[in-house]
């Protein structure tokens, strides 16, 4: 895939290319701020971004704003967002509408480079992937009553599963259930948030996410 970075860190940035080039992508452009991001995307078109959330000037949220830039001019771009941390307002406008070929990931909590390369693969191929923690800290932000509530222990569990971008293979594989068994509690999970009439891979997260407040 092509690939352009967005990281202020140096070394970061550096390694990042060194891994990506390795693992046989290419890396047009790798940039330390917001506005160089999107002048970026704007002559190379890549296949995906990769972006942290607080980069030069303010170090706030300028590289998130940047990344819902890019979904809205450019919505054939995947974008992933390695951060060290979740900003709460963008996150969840990024994370509420169409979510396929968009993922967040926590830097301190990617264990393994593989976990990365596999999350970066699933995100420029359509999916979605998104770090477990990332979903709990928005969901704290809703303390108003709201369907989840009526969701049983094992709907919730498949629920974050699907909120990470998982199948229901997958799903069903981590939870030592049937496959069958995953897709009935996925079906109940539609019902009861009243998604059945959403088509597409996007409300699987959006089971999660649409009752999130902005």
């Amino acid at each position: 895939m092509r690939v352009i970075l967005a990281e202020d860190s140096t070394l970061l940035r550096e390694g990042l290319v060194r891994l990506l080039l390795e693992e046989g992508h290419e890396v047009p452009a790798a940039v330390g701020d917001a506005v160089a991001l999107l002048e970026a995307v704007a002559e190379h078109r890549p296949d995906i971004v990769v972006a942290d959330v607080r980069m030069p000037p303010a170090h706030t949220d300028e590289g998130l704003r940047a990344a819902l830039e890019i979904r809205r001019r450019w919505p054939g771009t995947a974008v992933l967002v390695l951060s060290q941390y979740v900003e709460k307002r963008y996150a969840t406008e990024l994370m509420s509408g169409d979510v396929e070929g968009v993922g967040y990931l926590l830097k301190d909590r990617v264990a393994q480079v593989s976990d990365f390369l596999e999350a970066l693969d699933r995100v420029g191929a359509g999916g979605a992937a998104f770090d477990p923690e990332v979903v709990r800290q928005l969901l704290a932000r809703t303390t108003h009553a709201d369907p989840l509530g009526t969701l049983t222990p094992r709907e919730r569990a498949v629920l974050d599963h699907m909120a990470q971008g998982f199948t229901n293979a997958s799903t069903a594989a981590q939870l030592h259930v049937s496959q069958s068994a995953v897709e009935k509690h996925v079906n109940a999970i539609f019902d009861k948030l009243e998604l059945s009439h959403v088509t597409g891979y996007s409300r699987r997260v959006l089971a999660v996410l649409r009752y999130l407040g902005s």
